[in-house]
């Protein structure tokens, strides 16, 4: 049980980094800047978020296949330390949890669930690497990131975005990440790629922003019998 995620913490939105991206027009440089204050506005404004989430993993070994899972995600940003996330997918049956860089997956027809920090973890909990990119203020990412601008690009459902490629400025588990902004300046899907080029792209549809979520539903209530595996 080694694929879990990789970088689910700091999770969460983008701000623009402007004195390391290297754009070579000045018209990108002024997109970068309108999805930068764009992106500012959406994050001072979102307090809550529920939306359907669809991930691909794709095994750089196995070729262009993509393994895809479904479900439903809840996200809940906490002042002064990192987001609250909840996903639990539709076939197979399981339930991912992140609480205080602590994550657990529960897979009931196992009767098992695996914990560990969201540091080192890996896999379907990935997952939440996605949302990772919906609240990382404008410091956090001009100390890790150089940011490209790739153009515009239409994700499934049909929504306009800006394409955006981040580089890690310091040595991560992943090499790149890719994310497409919509015009809102929200998140709507991120790619990440990982050193041995395997990838993950998570798409969110269905967003229902600031709807009412109660923080206790983000601890997972294990049976009794649950066999509890650290990672």
């Amino acid at each position: 049980m080694n694929k879990f995620l990789k970088q689910i913490v700091p999770i969460v939105a983008i701000a623009i980094l402007f004195g390391s991206i290297s754009v070579g027009e000045s018209k990108a440089q002024g997109v970068l800047n309108e999805i930068l204050k764009r992106m500012d506005n959406q994050n001072k404004t979102l307090k809550s978020l529920r939306a359907e989430v669809t991930m691909a993993k794709t095994d750089a070994n196995l070729g262009d296949d993509a393994t895809v899972t479904q479900g439903t995600a809840m996200y809940l940003p906490q002042k002064g330390r990192d987001a609250l996330v909840r996903i639990d997918w539709r076939r197979p049956d399981e339930t991912l949890a992140v609480v205080d860089k602590t994550y657990v997956i529960y897979r009931p027809r196992l009767g098992q669930a695996y914990t560990g920090s969201t540091n080192s973890a890996k896999g379907n909990a990935k997952a939440g690497g996605a949302l990772a990119f919906m609240n990382m203020s404008r410091a956090q990412l001009k100390a890790n990131y150089s940011v490209a601008y790739l153009g515009e690009a239409t994700v499934a459902g049909g929504v306009k975005t800006w394409h955006l490629q981040l580089t890690p400025k310091t040595k991560m588990s992943y090499k790149s990440a890719e994310v497409w902004i919509d015009s809102d300046g929200f998140p709507v899907q991120s790619k990440v790629i990982e050193n041995n080029n395997d990838s993950t792209t998570v798409l969110l549809s269905k967003i229902e922003k600031n709807v009412t979520l109660d923080g206790s539903v983000f601890k997972i209530k294990l049976p009794k019998e649950t066999k509890i595996i650290k990672s």
